[in-house]
């Protein structure tokens, strides 16, 4: 049964939120439409800006679409190998000894810094897009992977093994689930990086996508449309990490505040 208290809090959240939007949005209108203190063509007011999101509805859904069609194997490729790996590694003491000094070593590098290289050995954009999303989602994956592991209690393990729980058994019976927590706050990591990857990897070459849509205009000075693509796109994240975190919650439910 759910908690009233939880019901009231995620009604208050939800409320709040609404109201300092409103509160942000007025204050937008007050100082672009009203009082006109900013530059008006590079702080277009509600009066362009809500026009332009509906002759722009059409590019903006175009463009979602191409920016998925990126996001979503990159980021799936990232934690199935992410994940795999920190399995394999965190299991092995020996190998993990030699491998995670190497590990967080690159883990801080940020993947723009290889846009370059990706684009010149890679085919076609889109797959260095790819590689650069990929490299920038993995290393969190790995890290709280391995970070999960280690936090496994060690009688876990030795109470499995005494049951015959071996290899695959081992490691789904025993070893995600102890671990998911960590690995689940590795995939969220990811997944803010994945956005700024995506985001600038777009700006860079692509010809589609939300950050080819907020670029293209930009270099047009058309900047209702700038301020409609970024609005498009904090919503499509902030939709993304939500269903993400209900995901989490009805996963890790043992996890849930009682």
């Amino acid at each position: 049964m759910k908690s009233p208290n939880n019901s009231k809090s995620r009604w208050f959240g939800l409320i709040s939120c609404l109201a300092i939007l409103l509160v942000l949005a007025g204050s937008y209108a007050l100082i672009t439409d009203v009082l006109r203190i900013p530059n008006a063509v590079l702080f277009p007011g509600w009066r362009k800006i809500i026009p332009a999101f509906g002759v722009s509805i059409k590019q903006l859904l175009e463009g979602l679409a191409s920016s998925l069609s990126l996001l979503v194997p990159a980021v799936a490729l990232s934690i199935i190998t992410g994940v795999s790996a920190g399995v394999y590694i965190g299991l092995r003491p020996k190998v993990e000894a030699v491998l995670t000094p190497f590990i967080r070593a690159m883990n801080p590098l940020p993947s723009t810094m290889l846009i370059p290289y990706a684009i010149a050995v890679m085919p076609t954009f889109w797959s260095s897009s790819l590689i650069i999303i990929y490299i920038g989602v993995l290393w969190p994956v790995l890290m709280n992977t391995l970070h999960g592991i280690a936090m496994l209690e060690p009688r876990w393990i030795d109470n499995a093994r005494c049951l015959n729980l071996t290899g695959r058994r081992l490691v789904f019976k025993v070893v995600l689930p102890g671990a998911m927590p960590q690995i689940f706050a590795g995939v969220n990591a990811g997944l803010i990086r994945s956005f700024l990857l995506l985001t600038v990897a777009e700006m860079i070459g692509s010809k589609a996508g939300l950050g080819f849509f907020v670029q293209y205009y930009a270099d047009f000075a058309k900047y209702d449309r700038v301020i409609v693509g970024m609005i498009w796109l904090s919503f499509i994240v902030v939709l993304i990490m939500t269903l993400f975190d209900l995901l989490k919650k009805r996963i890790l439910y043992w996890t849930k505040k009682r």
